[in-house]
């Protein structure tokens, strides 16, 4: 009676531990005919809790075009300059969320730093922070596509010694900004995960007006359509 007393009570103590332990043990681990465990990787187990963080750096080709003008007649200030794939260093940070296993969206914010040009005694600068929301649709080989909406805030600045108008050398515009990606990825590990991505996006400039003494009275540069072609390698950490 005392022996059986005993194998309850042991089995009590047991049966317990043995399925915390199987509770405790991950999905993808499965015990095999030998004794041993079996790898089932679940896509499910992806998820985990479906938030992650990116940071980029980017090489940015803008292409736009620079339209001039003053009142003074026959001046050479009325011209424009294109501007064809101009490359610029940009880099931006990301936070999001995966929906589902091939859904993901995204707040991003970017920076495309400063491009000079200098002539004629005049200096022109165009740098452009923006924020985008983007969602993303990712194929199970790695690939995905996807496409963003945000704002930009397309800066210039505009020097010379000609202009009066000492505080007025840069202005910012408010424009809205659109993209379609195409990118891959690969796992580095559980939680690191490379991204290359490329962008093709669109904004608008801004114009800025600067004082000028006789006979010019005023110079003007107006941008028009900004198109930015971006490839950018990164890391996303998912949590």
């Amino acid at each position: 009676m005392k022996k059986l007393v005993s194998i309850v009570a042991l089995c009590a103590i047991v049966t317990p531990a043995f399925s915390a332990t199987k509770a405790a043990r991950p999905s993808y681990l499965t015990r095999n005919s030998k004794g041993g465990y079996d790898v089932t990787y679940s896509y499910m187990d992806k998820q985990k809790s479906g938030w992650y963080a990116s940071l980029r750096a980017e090489l940015a080709f803008l292409n736009w075009k620079n339209k001039y003008s003053t009142d003074a007649p026959q001046s050479v200030a009325d011209d424009h300059d294109n501007y064809s794939f101009e490359p610029l260093f940009a880099f931006d940070g990301a936070f999001g969320k995966r929906l589902d296993y091939f859904w993901r969206v995204e707040v991003e914010g970017g920076y495309i730093t400063k491009f000079t040009d200098e002539d004629l005694g005049y200096k022109f600068t165009l740098d452009v922070p923006y924020v985008m929301a983007n969602g993303y649709y990712d194929f199970i080989n790695g690939l995905y596509v996807g496409a963003g909406l945000g704002v930009a805030f397309p800066t210039t600045t505009l020097d010379s010694v000609m202009f009066t108008d000492a505080g007025n050398r840069s202005k910012t515009g408010v424009s809205p900004m659109a993209g379609l990606m195409l990118g891959w990825t690969h796992k580095l590990d559980d939680n690191i995960v490379l991204d290359l991505r490329y962008r093709f996006a669109g904004l608008m400039g801004t114009k800025q007006r600067r004082d000028a003494p006789a006979p010019l009275n005023y110079f003007e540069n107006k941008i028009g359509l900004i198109l930015d072609n971006s490839v950018s390698i990164g890391l996303r950490y998912e949590f």
